[in-house]
């Protein structure tokens, strides 16, 4: 198969081969007869196609008069053989009237330059054989007719003159002759050409099949019937342009090309001649426009007069085209200016209602527009077009020009008006109301279009070497749209700052509560609008006011606090009374809030956090108690208030723990806005000392245990042992509060960690624990309590202590809280057992070694006894034979 597969090219190439022997070798010639034109170059293909050999061909032509009269052929030219050319062609040959041109390996053309009439006959073109088998033709033969020259082109113009001289948007016509008296039958093919600087491009031809075809630069014109050919009688042919271009300016020329159909049906060309018809000059049309005025200036409301000039070389019919456009920027582009009125060249003009469009004569055009305004300032410029009349009734624009802008400025007629401003109320303190009045007065030429808005400034008053910065509070739109600034935006939003127009002429800003920042200077400005005939609105005038200073004598706040003791003397279960008298200076209306301090820890006033706040009163008189957290005591505690200026604090049945330093701290309230109150000025009053004087027992904690070092898993017992030293006390007069606290480490550098407590109801609390291990506690005696930590941690090992609050009962049957009193700390240590943190280990792991040697033992004996049976007896039935074999 794969021998098979490798033939198949080879066998296919041979059939290939045998084939185009078969056929065998083929040369061509055009088929004749062909006809040319005497004194004309001839150009005659060969061709050579199914050959084997080299792929380029050799071709030999011959030449004979006529062959049916047994004429012989004649040597004339070979590709291959220098000396094959017969000595009647040898100059013709060697001057290269007769040469070959190769066009490919398998083709040439046989070239006569100037074919004359005794070359008409028969011309063979011969190749050489170069395939392996003789078969096929080897030469084609074509006769070639030669005509004498029967084409005649000459020039012919309206005009005597050589050069035409004409006016852009004149018609101009061209004509030329062409003609033929050959004996056969031919085309003639005619072109009318131009050229300007550049090379001869194509207008209008004729072709010889009878077709039009313009040129690529001429096919808009030909469609729209400005270029036409004409063919007319005695052979002429007239190139005709209805308007002449500046573009058109050059010389023309008439082209004819002679045309016959050779016997396979195409057309050959067969000989070209071409005359020049005249130079045509195009003269541009000149045209000038101008406006009669350079810069006007127009008062608002009065009428604008510009005239439109123009001017011409042209004479003759023409009409004018004038166009009047407004631009708002002298250099801007076309589009983009507005048209305001225009008038086509029939006098027809456009339509408006304030401007109007009139002509004095041909050459000049009257613009008016009336009413003019703020808006219509700017540049105004015109644009004359001219137009001729054409042959067929159509005009044509000849000539467009657009004049320089004139700058017309539109002065708007000013109010006359000036600003008054003032202030109708003037703050004497802080928080009271400012209001400023900006009014027009003297008012004149305020016709019913003026509208009058206000913009408000306030200037930060400053020294005298620095810079006056104004900040805009507020300002008005056209359309009376209030814009506020960022200074007062949100107070504007709030209601603090009130922008109004109680009149035509009167503006008011209201500031609700002036506060320091509004101390300053304040103006007003005064625009004035005018309403345009759009109904837009423009500015023309701005009038500022004095400016009005808003200030007042400040002087610093002032308030004085004092705290007296009613009750000079008083016992713990008493009501403890003192009164707090408040005086301020330079306030306006002002009101207090008070709040009760108490410093317990009397060894370190200064330490803030020594400090509890009790119970406040706002200035509205709302009552709130702060740090008081006595439960048994919710309402122990009041404050009032006596006078504007005076408050009373009562804590009835006072205890040991309320000894300490008990202040007033006042703070003063004035009016702000919105019915709020600003914070004025804060007061601390003077200390009044609670200090009992009594010689009751003294209380001690301490805390024992019996085993501190316990291992894990194990029970800690921690006791809470308190003694009293003095006076003795019936137990049941006396009551505790107990709690326990760690401190996880050996040096007591850490926060301490609450356990658990219990109160003197006997109440439990305990705190949320992390590990496993739990604690109870428990009173166990009347001075003892006992703490419980049961299932020791590594983490319950620290320094433990607790904290003890005796209450004590009074003889009139009322429990005083006596002094905290804490116990030294007891350090517990966790170790851990070893013996038992290994027992089980050690037993598992022995188990695991036993069962792993019994199963070791098992798996033994199991593979002796049944794996190695067979080999066993074979052993022994070899030692029987020998044993057989020596006793033999």
């Amino acid at each position: 198969m794969g021998r098979r597969g490798q033939s198949e090219p080879l066998l296919r190439l041979l059939f290939l081969g045998l084939s185009a022997s078969a056929l065998g070798r083929i040369v061509k010639v055009p088929a004749g007869p062909l006809v040319r034109v005497e004194d004309t170059e001839v150009a005659i293909p060969c061709n050579v196609t199914q050959y084997d050999g080299p792929s380029e061909q050799n071709f030999d032509w011959e030449f004979s008069t006529n062959p049916a009269q047994d004429s012989k052929f004649v040597d004339i030219i070979s590709t291959w053989d220098p000396s094959f050319t017969s000595q009647e062609y040898q100059d013709r040959v060697t001057r290269g009237d007769i040469k070959l041109r190769r066009n490919s390996n398998s083709a040439v053309e046989l070239v006569i330059g100037n074919i004359r009439p005794a070359d008409q006959g028969v011309y063979r073109c011969t190749t050489p054989s170069t395939d392996s088998v003789f078969h096929g033709n080897y030469n084609a033969a074509v006769e070639v007719k030669v005509i004498t020259d029967g084409l005649t082109v000459t020039g012919s113009k309206t005009r005597s003159m050589s050069t035409w001289n004409l006016s852009e948007g004149d018609s101009f016509q061209l004509r030329c002759s062409a003609s033929t008296n050959s004996s056969e039958h031919t085309h003639l093919h005619v072109s009318w050409e131009f050229r300007n600087a550049l090379a001869w491009q194509e207008i209008l031809s004729l072709t010889h099949e009878g077709k039009f075809q313009p040129g690529p630069e001429y096919n808009e014109r030909y469609i729209s019937g400005d270029v036409r050919l004409d063919a007319m009688a005695n052979d002429i042919y007239r190139l005709s342009v209805s308007q002449a271009l500046p573009s058109d300016e050059g010389a023309y020329r008439c082209r004819v090309s002679e045309w016959v159909k050779d016997a396979d049906g195409s057309w050959q060309k067969i000989q070209e001649k071409s005359v020049d018809v005249a130079k045509v000059v195009v003269q541009p049309t000149a045209l000038g426009v101008f406006i009669t005025r350079s810069n006007v200036s127009v008062t608002e409301r009065d009428s604008l007069y510009l005239t439109c000039n123009f001017t011409t070389d042209r004479s003759g019919i023409f009409q004018a085209e004038v166009t009047w456009y407004y631009s708002e920027s002298p250099d801007g582009p076309m589009a983009d200016a507005q048209m305001l009125l225009s008038a086509d060249r029939d006098s027809v003009i456009s339509d408006s209602t304030l401007i109007s469009l009139s002509q004095v004569d041909r050459s000049s055009y009257h613009l008016l527009v009336r009413d003019m305004g703020i808006e219509d300032s700017g540049y105004y410029f015109c644009q004359a077009a001219l137009w001729v009349p054409q042959y067929n009734g159509s005009w044509y624009k000849v000539a467009e020009r657009t004049s320089l802008p004139v700058t017309v400025e539109v002065t708007a007629l000013e109010p006359s008006y000036h600003v008054f401003l003032n202030a109708s109320k003037m703050p004497k303190f802080s928080e009271d109301p400012t209001e400023l009045e900006c009014r027009i007065t003297e008012a004149r030429n305020a016709e019913a279009n003026i509208r009058y808005t206000v913009s408000w400034y306030y200037r930060l008053p400053l020294r005298s070497d620095e810079v006056v910065k104004d900040e805009l509070l507020a300002t008005m739109d056209a359309d009376w749209t209030l814009v506020v600034g960022e200074r007062s935006k949100q107070r504007a939003q709030n209601g603090e700052i009130i922008f109004s127009k109680p009149a035509v002429d009167t503006f008011r800003l209201r500031i609700q509560w002036t506060s320091e920042a509004d101390r300053g200077e304040y103006y007003c400005i005064i625009s004035s609008w005018s309403r345009q005939r759009n109904n837009s609105w423009v500015k023309i005038k701005d009038v500022a006011s004095m400016s009005v200073s808003i200030l007042w004598s400040t002087q610093d706040y002032a308030l004085t606090v004092e705290a007296v003791k009613l009750k000079p003397f008083f016992m713990a279960g008493h009501t403890f009374e003192m009164t707090c008298k408040v005086s301020s200076r330079n306030i306006k209306s002002p009101r207090y809030s008070v709040l009760i301090t108490a410093e317990k820890n009397l060894n370190d006033q200064s330490n803030p956090n020594g400090t509890t706040r009790i119970i406040s009163l706002n200035q509205d008189s709302v009552v709130r108690r702060e740090d008081w957290t006595d439960q048994d005591r919710v309402d122990g505690v009041v404050l009032e208030k006596v006078q504007e200026n005076e408050f009373r604090y009562r804590m009835y049945q006072t205890q040991i723990s309320d000894a300490g330093l008990y202040r007033c701290v006042v703070t003063a309230w004035s009016p702000g806005g919105g019915g709020m109150w600003r914070e004025a000025v804060n007061g601390l009053s003077n200390p009044i000392q609670i200090d009992f004087q009594t010689s009751g027992p003294v209380f001690n904690a301490s805390v024992h245990s019996d085993n501190p070092t316990v291992y894990r898993d194990e029970l800690v017992n921690l006791l809470c042992i308190i003694t009293i030293e003095g006076t003795a006390f019936d137990p049941d007069d006396m009551s505790f509060d107990v709690s326990w606290f760690a401190v996880r480490s050996y040096a007591m550098d850490r926060p301490p960690v609450f356990l658990a407590s219990l109160d003197r109801k006997g109440i439990t609390t305990q705190a949320r624990r992390n590990g496993s291990s739990d604690v109870s506690l428990a009173r166990i005696a009347p001075l003892e309590f006992q703490l419980r930590v049961h299932g020791c941690e590594d983490q319950d090992f620290g320094n433990h202590y607790c904290v003890v609050t005796p209450w004590v009962r009074s003889a009139a049957g009322i429990w005083q809280q006596e002094t905290e009193v804490k116990s030294k700390p007891i350090f517990v240590t966790v170790k851990m057992d070893v013996l038992n943190a290994f027992k089980f280990p050690l037993l598992i792991g022995i188990g695991l070694a036993t069962l792993i040697g019994l199963l070791s033992c098992l798996i033994g004996y199991c593979s002796s006894r049944w794996c190695c049976k067979k080999e066993v007896q074979e052993t022994r039935r070899e030692r029987r034979r020998l044993m057989s074999m020596e006793m033999d």
